[in-house]
């Protein structure tokens, strides 16, 4: 035997970039997070750590990511913290952080929106105005502040129409209107206490009325489509169907895919990414609600974020991360072509069709809920793979709160559209009488 060779070092690791996360109450928790960036970059999370809100999500990632505590600071200060960190990338998933997250992201020179850009996604009323200006959809829209300005507002717009807040996400104080009274009354309960920050705008807009046969019997009237949009070039990922509304806004869940035919899906789509173009979305996820009407398919609106339970769907309908593909975004990596193709013959798709089913009880819920008398009625339909009902405090959200008063979540899938359409049906049976049980205060 000659003599043993010097063995060489290994070589260390490749330093992983860091990407900044803008955390907040949104579409993906921190720990969902980390497991897409496992390999790929290593996560900073900026947030305000004393938020209760908060708490759980931060505590399920503790000694897994560092966290910087944004409390006290103005957005200045942030955008120095941010920018000394030496950050590849920074992403939100949190509606109410896109404006910080763009900030930071400009003072870091990274892709994201840009400030203007986030104005045109959170302003519903200033989104409105760049769709009518753009040519790409005009819809009925004025401004309310105090019942003093409804007469002219409803003259504009017409009834029934929508009130909703100029800000905000999740059908939170959002309603039909079909009388001035009813108007001015919602109004003033919505408003009551005032803001002086004067995020408590209201936008009064068109009722777009729905086209039962768009998606068909049994399913919701409208549709999202989530995007992501490179160098200023929206990518279909999917078109997601929806079951039916719990009055008056409140979404239910997704359907993937949508039950709609190619030619269907091909004019969502190609509205949708008018609409993108002209909001100059340039980098990012997008989730963008369409309305299928008698006249065609209509913006409801365009979000700059990945939708609320979007991803998990997604991810298991097709395979596609969504999470991942927004955190290589941010970093300026490429990001993997969408497939199938979203208009695609329901006849060439392979797999199941999966669902989730938002367990949102109606505006008159009083009983008490019981968690585990949920899990019990809704977890041996067939289809269903998981029943999540959290602890609760016993009582319904009000309505108000909108798709945030969920008791929880179906999870499941079925053979095809069809198979879906009755499995939907079983569960609003069964929801339905479940509300009408006795009251039963909470132990």
């Amino acid at each position: 035997m000659g003599p043993a060779r010097p063995r060489r070092a290994p070589s260390p690791p490749p330093e992983l970039p860091l990407l900044l996360l803008v955390h907040d109450q949104g579409s993906a928790a921190p720990m969902r997070v980390l497991a897409a960036a496992r390999g790929l970059c290593r996560v900073v999370l900026l947030c305000e750590q004393g938020d209760p809100e908060l708490a759980a999500g931060l505590r399920s990632v503790a000694g897994h990511a560092d966290i910087v505590d944004l409390t006290g600071l103005d957005d200045e200060s942030v955008c120095r913290l941010a920018a000394g960190l030496s950050p590849a990338g920074v992403v939100t998933f949190s509606e109410r952080r896109l404006r910080l997250t763009a900030l930071v992201a400009a003072a870091c020179r990274l892709p994201f929106h840009r400030p203007e850009t986030v104005d045109a996604l959170t302003d519903k009323f200033e989104q409105r105005r760049i769709l009518r200006n753009g040519g790409v959809q005009d819809t009925r829209c004025a401004l309310v502040r105090d019942p003093a300005g409804l007469a002219g507002a409803l003259a504009l717009v017409g009834l029934p129409a929508v009130l909703k807040p100029r800000f905000g996400a999740g059908s939170v104080d959002t309603c039909l209107v079909r009388s001035e009274r009813e108007c001015g009354s919602r109004l003033a309960e919505f408003t009551e206490g005032g803001d002086p920050a004067g995020q408590r705008d209201f936008v009064l807009e068109e009722y777009l009325h729905g086209d039962p046969d768009g998606a068909g019997h049994g399913v919701g009237d409208y549709v999202s489509v989530e995007s992501v949009v490179v160098d200023g070039e929206p990518r279909t990922v999917a078109v997601t169907g929806k079951p039916p509304l719990v009055p008056p806004f409140r979404e239910t869940g997704h359907i993937l895919p949508a039950p709609l035919a190619p030619p269907l899906a091909a004019d969502v789509i190609g509205l949708e990414q008018r609409a993108i173009r002209a909001l100059g979305v340039w980098h990012g996820v997008t989730h963008t609600e369409v309305k299928l009407t008698p006249d065609g398919p209509r913006i409801i609106e365009v979000n700059g974020r990945l939708g609320g339970h979007v991803a998990e769907i997604v991810q298991r309908a097709l395979g596609y991360d969504l999470v991942a593909a927004a955190l290589r975004g941010a970093l300026g990596l490429p990001v993997a072509e969408p497939r199938p193709a979203p208009c695609e013959p329901a006849s060439q798709r392979h797999g199941r069709v999966a669902f989730q089913y938002m367990l949102v009880p109606p505006a008159d819920a009083r009983g008490a809920v019981r968690p585990a008398e949920l899990v019990e009625e809704l977890a041996g339909l067939p289809g269903v793979d998981l029943v999540d009902v959290p602890g609760t405090d016993g009582r319904p959200a009000h309505w108000r709160a909108g798709t945030a008063g969920a008791l929880g979540i179906v999870y499941g899938s079925a053979d095809d559209h069809t198979a879906l359409r009755a499995l939907l049906d079983q569960l609003q049976v069964k929801m339905a009488a479940f509300w009408l049980k006795p009251s039963v205060e909470p132990v």
